[in-house]
């Protein structure tokens, strides 16, 4: 589990390409301290378990699945990616609760940019619009945000100067594809809701036919 508080920018440092799956090597400083192999880091929202140790690198292996359903599939060496340890029970939960899961992949719709911020739309696909509602929470490469707006195929975040410097959504330009995360607690509440409407139902019809 990982709180969407970005540690460390790093890069990738080299992919290596094995037919149904890659091998990520990343560079990086601060997600290395404490870490050994089988633990898990956050690369872009994505939840990636620690196969080889180096010098100033840490290796992941990507499968198929994963190559599909996330935008790692499009990373080359040189990318900055944003990068996040799982959380502690020491930790400070200064986002949300995130998963690493990736639920789908939006595209950067538009960027305005003001004195302080900038504010970015982003595309959404229609399966996960029911989550998002206004002030809630989204991941989005891995980073907790604030929805603004949410709209009916897109959303709006407000990206303040500490996002901007220290994470990729400060490089990301319109059309570049980001990963996204919807709100668990949102995922759990239609669930419930939805067996107890289930439920329901089924009392209702019970008791007509006793009727």
């Amino acid at each position: 589990m990982f709180t969407g508080i970005v540690e460390e920018l790093g890069t990738v440092a080299a992919i290596t390409d094995q037919g149904d799956a890659i091998r990520l090597t990343i560079e990086a400083a601060t997600v290395l301290e404490g870490t050994g192999l089988g633990d898990s880091i956050s690369v872009n929202g994505c939840c990636l378990t620690v196969a080889e140790l180096g010098d100033g690198t840490w290796t992941a292996d990507l499968m198929q699945e994963t190559l599909d359903r996330t935008s790692l599939r499009g990373v080359a060496p040189g990318d900055r990616v944003n990068l996040e340890r799982a959380v502690t029970v020491e930790k400070r939960l200064g986002g949300h609760i995130v998963q690493g899961h990736v639920d789908g992949v939006g595209e950067i719709v538009s960027r305005s940019p003001s004195e302080h911020w900038d504010v970015v739309e982003v595309s959404l696909p229609a399966h996960l619009a029911r989550y998002l509602v206004d002030k809630g929470s989204i991941t989005v490469d891995g980073v907790s945000l604030t929805v603004v707006e949410a709209l009916e195929s897109s959303f709006t975040v407000s990206l303040i100067p500490e996002t901007l410097a220290r994470t990729t959504l400060g490089a990301r330009r319109v059309g570049d594809l980001v990963n996204l995360e919807a709100d668990v607690i949102a995922k759990h509440v239609e669930k419930l809701l939805g067996a107890y409407a289930h439920a329901g139902d089924a009392r209702t019809l019970r008791t007509d036919e006793e009727e």
